[in-house]
Parts: structure tokens; C-alpha cells; sequence
């Protein structure tokens, strides 16, 4: 009897332990949900405003695209408004972040705005394809914007009306061309446009018209032309032989602290991965 007792005994203890086992290979039919709410509360989501520069259309278009396809949960948007717009935006807190294609002032700085330079860029000057001249001094473009040079003759051009073709006050672009070429408030311009893209398409259908646009959005419509006999282009931007360039900034409130999407955003834009994105899209990476 105590044999059997015993055999009982040693039966229910291999009995428990099986099942012991057994237990530990089981997944409580909670933890698996539980994991995937943790993942779902750490996953980023949200949507980043970024207002300003129309010369940066094509660079923080690029940079979006491939920054929402690696980051899903997360939207993008762009505001084309000029630089001095959107420098307007994030001081009034508009948007996240701003984009400008000039330096901030110093009286900017004072209203608790910060600048971050994220690539280079040339202004190139833009001539209509039909257009014989190819090369410029920085002197002679100041004194055809200002209405000293009239003629395309007075140049080496043809016997043709010199139509200018600029951007509207707050303009980046506006900004880095007349502070390179000293024509700050001197300028005589037949129109006066708002966009980059306004400015390529009136000189490319005006034969007698010149303008400025940036380098990363110049199309074949238009003729970009030498400045003192170099060639707008990475190379030339890079080492600084082409004198008409300027910075495409970042603009955030200074101490200010930005969403966790924004933020990603801004991490990412400034990062050396972005560098190749930023490459292609025309403009000169700082990192």
C-alpha cells in the first residue's frame, strides 16, 4: 500500500512539472497586445508646419518626401510665402519651422529667433535663351538693375531693351542678390514677382528680360549666365568662386522647444544622411 502511495505521489509531481513546463512556453494572452500598445504609444506621430523661402521649394521637397516615407505616422507641410513671411510665421508661432533663404537680422535675433544653415545656394542670373550675352561682371549686372546699362548692346548683346525682372520686398532671394551686388534700394525693376518660380517663367518668355533666381531651381527655359567668368555650379558655390550665393536657413524660436515630430523633423534635416537629399535637389549640403 505504501508502494503504491508513494508511485502516486512520484505520478503527480511528473504531472505538475509538466505542466509547469508547458506553462512557461505560453505567452500570457495579454503581453503580446501589451507590447504592441507600447510600440504604438513610442511611435511618432503628428504634422510639421514649415513656412517661408520659395527658393527652397525644391531642397524641403525633397527632404519631406523622403523623410514621410521612412517616417509614416508623421505629415509634412509646405507653405511657399518668402523668406521674410515665414520668418514672420514662427515669431507669431504659425508654424514649426521657417525657412529662409538670407541670414537672419540682428534685430530678428533680438526677437528670440534662431538660424541654423543647412546647405548653400546660388543666385543665378537669368537671361532668356535667345539672349547672345553670356557673361556679366557683378559691376555691370548693379548698373543694369539700377538703369545705368539700358541696352543689351552696352554689353556685348544685341540692339534690345534690358527688361528687369525682380522679387518683392521680404524676399530672400531678393535680399542675397542686392546685398552681393550693392543695389539695396536701388533697384529699377519693370516687375516685381513673388515667386522663383514667376521669375523663371516671365524671362523665359521675354527675349529682352533678365532676372534672378535661385540656382536649385533653374530650369532649361531660362540661360543662367557666367558672373565675372565662372560658372554657377556646386563646385564653384563650394569654394566660393562664385560670388553671388547665399544660405538657406532654418528659423525656430530660440529656447523654444519643438513637438517630437517637429523636432524629428528638424534632426533629420540637419543630419549628414539628409546631405545626399539635399545634393540632388540642387543646392550645395553643409554637412
Amino acid at each position: 500500500m505504501m508502494k503504491m502511495k508513494k508511485i502516486l505521489a512520484l505520478t503527480l509531481a511528473a504531472v505538475c512539472a509538466l505542466g509547469m513546463f508547458a506553462g512557461c512556453g505560453k505567452q500570457n494572452p495579454g503581453d503580446g497586445q501589451e507590447t504592441d500598445h507600447n510600440k504604438q504609444k513610442t511611435e511618432i506621430t503628428g504634422t510639421v508646419a514649415t513656412d517661408g523661402s520659395t527658393s527652397m521649394e525644391k531642397v524641403i521637397g525633397s527632404l519631406k518626401e523622403t523623410f514621410e516615407a521612412e517616417n509614416k505616422g508623421i505629415t509634412v507641410t509646405y507653405n511657399p510665402t518668402g523668406s521674410g513671411t515665414g520668418i514672420t510665421a514662427v515669431s507669431e508661432g504659425r508654424c514649426d519651422i521657417g525657412l529662409s533663404s538670407r541670414d537672419l537680422k540682428d534685430e530678428e535675433k533680438a526677437k528670440g529667433l534662431t538660424g541654423t544653415v543647412i546647405a548653400y545656394d546660388g543666385i543665378a542670373i537669368i537671361v532668356n535663351p535667345e539672349n547672345t550675352v553670356s557673361d556679366l561682371t557683378i559691376e555691370q549686372i548693379a548698373k543694369i538693375y539700377t538703369g545705368e546699362i539700358k541696352n543689351w548692346k552696352e554689353v556685348g548683346g544685341k540692339d534690345a531693351e534690358i527688361v528687369c525682372i525682380g522679387r518683392e520686398a521680404g524676399s530672400g532671394t531678393r535680399d542675397g542678390f542686392e546685398s552681393i551686388t550693392g543695389t539695396k534700394d536701388k533697384c529699377t525693376l519693370k516687375q516685381e514677382l513673388t515667386s522663383t518660380g514667376d521669375v523663371i517663367t516671365t524671362v523665359a518668355g521675354n527675349p529682352g528680360a533678365i532676372g534672378y533666381a535661385s540656382l536649385a531651381s533653374v530650369k532649361d527655359s531660362v540661360k543662367a549666365l557666367k558672373v565675372g567668368g565662372v560658372t554657377p555650379s556646386e563646385e564653384t558655390i563650394k569654394d566660393g568662386s562664385y560670388k553671388v550665393q547665399r544660405n538657406f536657413v532654418l528659423v525656430t524660436k530660440t529656447g523654444g522647444k519643438l513637438s517630437d515630430a517637429a523636432q524629428k523633423f528638424f534632426d533629420y534635416i540637419t543630419s549628414a544622411e539628409a546631405s545626399v537629399v539635399i545634393k540632388k535637389a540642387g543646392a550645395v549640403p553643409v554637412k
